[in-house]
């Protein structure tokens, strides 16, 4: 007698954005349902794109919210595009592990950052080991947290004065003041 668990292997399990349950993000679409759209990245991450904000960096993300098709394959990439000087902020990735191929510049990182010190723009491709890696900003996280972090643990971690912390917080949270 031969006996074993059946083939839980599945080719794909394209993301149904339209179902109201949430397992592990995205249930699957009915296989009659899916098309070659599903697996598609229209500009995808070929091209840069247009920087226009003050960290000096933009970040095209190919996950599971672009392309439904790489749902629960564990799998995502990520195009940063920097100016020169421009920095991607320090930030973790809840969900996943991050490698960083560098196309064209003179990066370097350190405690999870990145920052442009050519002359030159600069851009890399990122590959994560999840289909839906999150990213938090480290700043934001201890600046303008709810509960907020306290001050005085602020002050003391970072060396900065109380005026330090309330315009860090102001910084990074423009549409309220935060005390």
């Amino acid at each position: 007698m031969v006996a074993s668990d059946p083939d839980h292997l599945q080719d794909f399990c394209v993301a149904d954005k339209t179902s109201r349950i949430n397992v592990n993000r995205y249930p699957c679409k009915k296989t009659v349902n899916v098309t070659e759209v599903d697996f598609f990245f229209g500009r995808g991450l070929a091209n840069s794109a247009v920087i226009n904000n003050l960290v000096g960096s933009v970040i095209t993300t190919a996950n599971v919210e672009k392309i439904p098709g790489l749902n629960t394959l564990a799998v995502s990439l990520a195009r940063i595009d920097y100016q020169p000087d421009g920095l991607n902020p320090p930030h973790t990735h809840p969900r996943a592990s991050e490698i960083i191929f560098v196309l064209d510049g003179e990066l370097d990182g350190l405690a999870h950052y990145q920052k442009n010190n050519g002359v030159k723009p600069a851009s890399v491709i990122a590959g994560f080991n999840s289909q839906f890696p999150g990213t938090q900003s480290i700043a934001t996280a201890l600046f303008t947290s709810t509960p907020l972090v306290p001050v005085h643990v602020l002050t003391k971690g970072f060396q900065i004065g109380t005026k330090g912390v309330k315009k860090m917080r102001n910084k990074l949270a423009p549409r309220k003041l935060i005390k």
